[in-house]
């Protein structure tokens, strides 16, 4: 038996086995076993060794939960009136402005766009103020095309040299971050991409036991961003049967789930 792979999730030690005849896959705490799972496919062994660790979580609740409370909010779902006019239909209208004053045909190769889409910025409340506010001199300025062409070249898939281009410009200005990247991408193919508000996102990955809570990191890194799409392919499955329209539908579950309060309303905004 040799151990081929080993990480520290929490107070939790994975640990992936290879017997010889196949592998295990072990969840330790305290220097006890809590679960083991036997495969054959070691990939697929520790992805699932990172799902069980994650139930271990005082916070987790699993998908069952994340559904339960979202419907505790808005009992029709996605398709209650009073969702779509409190988390979809401003999102909707900030992306139909974007598709009129910068479309992604023409932010792929076109230039003075920086106006139109600091306006597509403004048009949400998913970003800070201090975000929106570093995001002026980008966009005013002679680094603007550059910016817009990658978070085009990101939302058609190019996302590893893209991401890196926006790291860069956006270095500059101290504003490297998952919001701003993930913004434009989300509005213009909300069927692809998803918008990455960390915090309220980490803990919905802890709460339903996916990886990405610790897969996250601050820096713009391709491989946090899989670890997010993975995340909501399976949010997605989980809650099929309500029919979400996209992703804006998934980011907004996220949202309530984390932050919807029941003496909350007027209904929260999407600032923190």
């Amino acid at each position: 038996m040799k151990t081929i792979r080993n990480d520290v999730i929490g107070k939790n030690t994975l640990r992936l086995v290879d017997t010889g005849k196949g592998f295990v896959g072990l969840v330790i705490s305290g220097g006890k076993q809590l679960s083991r799972i036997d495969g054959d496919d070691p990939e697929q062994l520790w992805a699932d060794l990172h799902a069980t660790a994650g139930r271990t979580s005082d916070a987790y609740f699993g998908f069952d939960g994340a559904r339960s409370r979202f419907r505790q909010f808005f009992p029709d779902g996605f398709r209650s009136p009073a969702f779509k006019e409190a988390e979809r239909d401003y999102k909707l209208k900030a992306k139909a402005k974007l598709d009129e004053t910068a479309p992604l045909e023409q932010a792929l190769t076109g230039s003075d766009l920086g106006e139109a889409v600091l306006s597509a910025y403004r048009g949400t409340n998913l970003l800070s103020p201090f975000e929106k506010t570093r995001l002026q001199p980008l966009l005013r300025g002679p680094d603007a095309d550059a910016f817009i062409q990658a978070a085009a070249r990101f939302t058609i898939g190019e996302i590893e040299p893209a991401l890196a281009i926006m790291d860069r410009l956006l270095l500059k200005h101290d504003n490297a971050k998952w919001t701003v990247v993930t913004y434009l991408p989300f509005l213009w193919r909300p069927e692809d991409h998803m918008f990455l508000k960390p915090v309220v996102t980490q803990e919905f990955a802890e709460r339903v036991g996916h990886p990405f809570v610790h897969d996250y990191s601050p820096a713009l890194d391709p491989a946090v961003y899989a670890s997010l799409c993975d995340l909501m392919a399976q949010t997605g499955r989980e809650v099929a049967d309500l029919e979400p329209h996209d992703n804006i539908d998934l980011q907004s579950l996220v949202w309530i789930v984390g932050e919807y309060k029941e003496d909350d309303l007027p209904i929260p905004t999407q600032t923190g």
